[in-house]
């Protein structure tokens, strides 16, 4: 039987926390009444939609923590966490490596008549940039909070699971979210990445792959080496 464990409801509450944050806050970014008027709004960004599955998963982990004995509840977070675990994961690696060395495939340039930013930074002087604060929880926070989960609390998937249920899952994420903002781009006419917009049509297809299969690897590595 499952037994109760302080150390894992204090993660769980502060990562569910910190992602809640994160969540109200998009209201208070300076272009957000631009993103709003699109088509998809902030759903369009897949830091958005990892960050709904990661919080999901954490609400799940801190039900199991105070219902161990509810053997359902760890089921649905076993689930929940083949897709989180590997879909933050590649968030924070490409986010944060374009970041910082190519940060004008990630961040975008103000629109027309959108907010501009007060104090221009002398490199990159022309696009938005999230709060640093902000820009944690949203892109630092998920991951970290996931991985420290996976390997101090929970127990390795099986090999079957991991190498069928991890392809099976990475593929259909990947399928969702090229189709929903390849519709969101059609109306929008620009996609909320730029690195996306630069690129035509068989190169994003390319992209998408890439980003399904790095998320199936990382997720085979993570659970192989866990323990």
């Amino acid at each position: 039987m499952a037994t109760f464990k302080p150390a894992a409801v204090v993660l769980h509450t502060a990562a569910a926390a910190i992602m809640t944050y994160a969540w109200f806050e998009l209201d208070h970014l300076p272009n957000n009444a631009f993103v709003e008027k699109q088509k998809g709004g902030h759903f369009q960004f897949l830091t958005i939609q990892g960050l709904v599955v990661a919080w999901v998963t954490m609400v799940l982990s801190l039900s199991a923590d105070l219902f161990p004995s509810v053997e359902v509840i760890r089921k649905a977070k076993r689930a929940v966490f083949m897709i989180a675990m590997p879909l933050a994961t590649v968030i924070s690696t490409i986010y944060w490596g374009l970041l910082l060395f190519m940060p004008h495939l990630i961040l975008r340039a103000p629109e027309k008549g959108e907010w501009q930013p007060q104090v221009p930074s002398d490199d990159v002087p022309d696009l938005l940039r999230v709060p640093i604060k902000l820009d944690l929880a949203l892109h630092a926070v998920p991951g970290t909070a996931l991985i420290l989960d996976f390997f101090l609390f929970e127990v390795k998937y099986a090999k079957h699971t991991a190498r069928y249920g991890g392809a099976i899952v990475a593929a259909i994420a990947s399928f969702w979210y090229s189709c929903w903002v390849e519709y969101c781009a059609s109306y929008n006419g620009t996609f909320p990445y730029p690195f996306l917009t630069f690129n035509p049509l068989s190169i994003r297809i390319a992209i998408y792959a890439g980003a399904s299969t790095f998320a199936y690897l990382i997720f085979q590595v993570l659970n192989w080496v866990h323990s």
